[in-house]
């Protein structure tokens, strides 16, 4: 299935991405790298994942302390955030 992922969801890569460039940049890569493994397994099976709130999905990342948060649409997956495991969840439900 295609994934398209929110303006919003690409922000929070790139802030995590530069937190990781800041205190750790050799593992800023790995950071990426992580994410696009992550996005690949969504796109294979998305309703393998668990529902977290309403149509909500939730994929937690290996590795990095990080949740992928996407609906399924007809045609596509679509990620609404891309968290630190210890956020607030009101961050990403109001982007439902």
């Amino acid at each position: 299935m295609k994934v398209v992922v929110r303006s919003e969801a690409e922000r929070d890569i790139g802030e995590a991405y530069g937190w990781y460039s800041a205190h750790a940049p050799e593992v800023a890569t790995a950071l990426l790298d992580a994410i696009g493994a992550a996005l690949e397994r969504l796109a294979e099976a998305p309703a393998s994942f668990p529902l977290c709130h309403r149509d909500v999905r939730r994929l937690v990342m290996p590795r990095f302390p990080y949740v992928i948060y996407f609906r399924i649409r007809r045609d596509c997956a679509e990620v609404i955030g891309v968290m630190h495991g210890r956020r607030a969840p009101a961050t990403w439900r109001c982007r439902t």
